[in-house]
């Protein structure tokens, strides 16, 4: 116990909960002391002085080599953790941008990113390592993530098996007054669909709970803003939390931020900060300040920790095919009926104008898939215009055949009012559609699909293959052909609602499969299906890559972005080898000549925007977010009623806004103001993994008087019996893990956060010695930590670990991961050096030597502080170490 008479400004003491810290003050009975997460006023009576670097030096105060070790690598390990998340207790290797995206993120508080990282790149994982260190130290502990609905459960379950962070599931049926759901839960993931809808008093109640430390939203860009237009709900809903003080921290993702409108993109980024970004503020001041609030790394220069490039550009490989005279003749009939409903549009009101339009653009979209798909719908309208008498609604609903919502809501519109006599496509339309449907019946077979097969067997033997459609009677067929040919037992599907009606199977039978996408998606990565056949909205963040490398388009989506999201599936960190893709197209028909041009188009516009990256596809994802629906449509839908003679005139009239000099602009402005990883920036990625924390840790156990036992980087071993405080706390454990690439299963995997690492590092943290003689340096080594003097500016309040080391006219810095690794190579003894051989005087001359350099070598490095406070943290003597006396000689700190 300690008195405020005893305690001098300056002394170090020691806090049973808040560590070794310097005083700075006295009052009363009370003593005001810098600890290392920031100032505390605590009484006197809860510290214990201890002897500080200098006094422990000067005087010959030596303790134990692993005492003093083990405090400075407790240190270092905090250190260089809470700046990178290095030592996350992540199942995965982690790669340098993800690393520099955690670094990036953890140098401020609050944290206020957009980060537009390219599909593929581990969006997941980098806010999971944004997360971990925030939640080991306890700065943050409440967390809402906000994500598509289809992603809701892959967000819980990798951040679960990646991270070991257990977030709950928001249902609606669990949010009433009287259950208090958002008090309860502090993790939380909640589907942004369901919640931006204010049901039954759900904002009042969300407003209502403590804040949040944290919001993250994936797919951000759906939290849209149109100039002149309503705000979509889901930006009402964040801007509303925001503006009631209930976000501190806000991480947006989303890979096609800019939709093409300035509006949108800068509402978006007030949700950031309002206090920079706005619609009506300055653009050149934002475009200034962008930097610091926009993250942007793109897969041509992802690499490995050793600087190996980790993505391969994809190898495109078109095949055509030629219908057949059955399917020639149905086409040509789809294309005249077409033709038809949009002259009979052009005569009714605007709003029954855009009704028809809306159907017809929807049965192109699903004839330009397969006939089977567009058949469907064809065969349903008859039945109901031929039998709406004597069936009901319920009878009638019409058979899930796409996954587009608006094509299937205007199906749906289509059949509804059929039954009324409202909504006809043209004049005699009954007798039209039974012309169609007799010519569909007569295709027995499809090219399109044995082209599928055929490329399967020449181009892929033995391969799995992904293969990717936009509708389920499509899906069906294509399932169907491959059992066929393959065997049933080859071939698993997902799609939106894990079923599938109408599946042909190889025996006659017809019949209806069911499956969790889930099942499917670990069946074709273990290798218990050869093919796999995905709908894009069965797809949806689903991870493929880790055995295939053969992608099919089994036809062509209208909108070029959804081609780049599916490949996506693919072309993504972990897979090893160079991407494959087939796309299939008929020659013959207007879409495949609207895709021609599309592509040259595309192509021209990504060499005009070249020059603000290295690699040109990279913006391609940025290109097609700013280009709407809309435009593609109006392309694929139109060009079937202009002349050949006139489509290149005419697609030049549509497109012409499409990669405009605008356009342009906005993309270079953008990449050219985020902030970015490069190659350059991987010598700043500390090298160092769980595997480095397996020294620190087996050291502590011996002095706890433990002997584990070692196999690899596994430890086994009997916990001490004051770490066991917590229900989290096995009394021994088998097999604890320091490597995260061990295969799941074989033991618990260990790292920071972990219950017994953080018991480790207090008690480490807390040890009293400061300077000890130890076998294994060349050179004095003195440990400080650098921090912020200034309190309450919001910035970071962490501690960088530094070390100090050399010949007194040519003393060198060290980084916090070195000083770990330097200690980890050290001979450790539990008993102190007897005689420091009467070298005090020599130590204290070294030490000061330290001191001015220290100054000198930290004014090279880039430091998050307003004004820096350098605090000693021990001293290790090498043994063995001799400085001759003599006069003193300029300081030499160029050394590295």
């Amino acid at each position: 116990m300690t008195t405020s008479d005893e305690l001098k400004a300056g002394g170090s003491v020691m806090h049973a909960q808040h560590g070794q810290g310097a005083v700075l003050m006295t009052d009363r009975d009370t003593a005001v002391v810098r600890f290392a997460h920031g100032i505390e006023q605590v009484f006197s009576s809860e510290l214990v002085s201890v002897a500080s670097v200098a006094e422990a030096a000067g005087q010959a105060v030596v303790s134990s080599s692993l005492e003093v070790a083990l405090k400075v690598q407790a240190e270092a390990i905090a250190s260089v953790n809470d700046a990178w998340g290095v030592f996350t207790r992540s199942r995965i290797s982690l790669l340098p941008h993800q690393l520099w995206v955690c670094h990036r993120a953890l140098q401020s508080w609050p944290i206020r990113l957009l980060i537009a990282d390219d599909v593929g790149m581990g969006k997941t994982i980098e806010a999971g390592l944004v997360l971990w260190p925030l939640l080991a130290n306890r700065r943050v502990q409440r967390v809402l993530i906000l994500a598509p609905a289809g992603l809701v459960e892959q967000w819980q379950q990798r951040l679960k098996s990646m991270f070991d962070i257990r977030a709950a599931i928001y249902h609606p049926d669990l949010d009433t007054t009287r259950t208090d759901f958002w008090g309860i839960h502090q993790i939380v993931v909640a589907s942004l669909p369901t919640l931006r809808s204010d049901n039954k008093g759900r904002h009042e109640r969300l407003l209502d709970a403590p804040a949040w430390d944290m919001v993250i939203v994936d797919e951000a860009h759906h939290l849209n803003v149109d100039e002149g237009a309503n705000r979509t709900l889901g930006f009402d809903l964040l801007d509303k939390l925001q503006l009631a003080g209930k976000v501190e921290s806000c991480v947006l993702f989303s890979g096609t931020p800019h939709r093409g409108k300035s509006h949108g993109f800068w509402s978006l980024m007030s949700l950031v900060n309002r206090d920079v970004f706005g619609p009506r503020k300055n653009e050149t001041e934002m475009l200034r300040a962008l930097p610091r609030y926009l993250i942007r790394n793109a897969k041509q220069k992802a690499t490995d920790m050793h600087g190996k490039r980790l993505f391969q550009p994809l190898r495109q490989y078109p095949e055509t095919f030629t219908y057949t005279p059955p399917e020639e003749a149905f086409y040509r009939l789809m294309s005249e009926f077409i033709l038809a409903g949009k002259a009979y549009a052009s005569s009714l009101t605007r709003t029954e104008s855009g009704q028809v339009m809306l159907v017809l653009i929807a049965l192109q979209k699903l004839a330009s898939s397969s006939i089977a798909a567009v058949l469907a719908a064809l065969k349903t309208r008859q039945n109901r215009l031929t039998q709406e008498a004597i069936r009901s609604r319920a009878e009638l609903e019409l058979p899930f055949i796409a996954n587009d919502d608006e094509t299937q809501r205007a199906l749906e519109a289509w059949a509804r009012d059929a039954k009324r006599a409202r909504l006809q496509l043209m004049e005699h339309e009954e007798r039209h559609l039974d012309d169609l449907v007799r010519a569909g019946e007569l295709v027995t077979d499809e090219t399109r699909v044995h082209k599928v097969i055929e490329v399967i067997k020449n181009r892929f033997a033995d391969e799995p293959v992904l293969l990717f459609t936009e509708y389920k009677r499509t899906q069906a067929l294509m399932i169907a052909a491959l059992m066929a040919d393959f065997g049933q037992g080859s071939v698993g599907f997902m799609n939106g609602d894990d079923r599938l009606e109408n599946v042909n199977l190889p025996d006659g039978r017809v019949i209806q499969l069911n499956n969790r996408r889930e099942d499917t998606c670990d069946a074709f990565n273990e290798g218990r299906i050869r093919f796999l056949v995905s709908t894009e909205a069965g797809g949806e963040g689903i991870d493929l890559q880790q055995r295939c490398s053969a992608l099919i388009h089994v036809d062509l989506p209208w909108n070029p972005m959804r081609l780049h999201q599916r490949t996506g599936r693919l072309n993504r960190y972990g897979q090893r080898r160079p991407v494959s893709v087939v796309s299939l197209r008929n020659p013959d028909t207007v879409e495949s000549m609207i895709w021609d041009k599309l592509e040259t188009k595309l192509a021209s516009i990504m060499r005009a925007v070249g020059a603000a990256m290295d690699e040109p596809e990279d913006l391609l994802q940025l290109v097609l977010g700013m280009s709407g629906e809309r435009v593609f449509d109006q392309l694929f839908a139109g060009a079937a009623g202009v002349p050949r003679e006139r489509l290149d005139s005419w697609f030049d009239e549509v497109t012409g806004t499409l990669g405009g000099t605008s356009a342009i602009q906005t993309v270079r402005d953008l990449v050219g103001h985020a902030a970015s990883f490069d190659l350059s920036a991987l010598k700043d990625v500390p090298p160092v993994d769980l595997p480095d924390l397996l020294p620190f840790f087996q050291n502590l156990l011996v002095l706890n008087h433990r002997r584990p036992r070692i196999e690899g980087r596994a430890l086994s071993f009997r916990t001490p019996e004051e770490w066991l405080t917590s229900h989290a706390i096995r009394r021994s454990y088998e097999n604890l893990l320091f490597d995260r690439n061990q295969p799941r299963g074989v033991g618990d995997l260990m790292g920071v956060g972990h219950p017994l690492m953080e018991k480790a590092l207090q008690q480490a943290s807390r040890q009293h010695g400061v300077f000890c003689v130890v076998d294994g340096l060349s050179a004095p080594l003195q440990v400080i930590a650098v921090s912020n003097r200034v309190t309450g500016t919001g910035g970071a309040s962490r501690r960088i670990v530094f070390g100090i080391t050399g010949e007194p006219e040519k003393l060198v810095l060290l980084k916090d991961w070195q000083v770990l690794r330097t200690l980890n190579q050290c001979a450790l003894k539990d008993e102190p050096v007897a005689d420091h051989d009467g070298r005090a005087e020599q130590a204290r001359a070294w030490l000061e030597h330290a001191d001015e350099a220290a100054s000198v070598l930290l004014a090279a490095e880039t430091l998050p502080f307003e004004s820096i406070h350098i605090a000693r943290i021990g001293m290790l003597w090498s043994e063995g170490y001799r400085q001759e006396a003599g006069p003193r000689r300029a300081l030499d700190t160029t050394g590295t």
